[in-house]
């Protein structure tokens, strides 16, 4: 299954390499451990107020701070449900009924 991964520390090395977590929390008014959890991935759901304060103090976008990346089993699930399609999936008119 996929899943969705912070870029964060990226984010943060490559804005400032030496910014520290404690810091940006400061900066942006926002919970230390919650800054934390998503600086090293921990963290199960992103609060939208967090992303806009991140993406704001950053100026980026959403989508930079967090990616979704496929599971090397997901390759073996997609393959395994791969299937060809027979036939036409539209219903035929025989004699003037369906």
């Amino acid at each position: 299954m996929p899943v969705i991964r912070s870029k964060l520390s990226e984010v943060m090395e490559k804005h400032d390499p030496k910014l520290s977590i404690r810091k940006l929390a400061k900066e942006i008014n926002y919970h230390f451990d919650s800054v934390r959890r998503m600086y090293k991935d921990e963290m199960v759901q992103y609060p939208r107020d967090l992303l806009l304060k991140l993406c704001t103090y950053f100026n980026i976008q959403p989508g930079e701070l967090i990616r979704m990346e496929a599971d090397e089993n997901d390759w073996a699930i997609d393959k395994a449900n791969e299937y060809e399609e027979e036939g036409n999936d539209k219903e035929t008119v025989q004699d003037g009924n369906l």
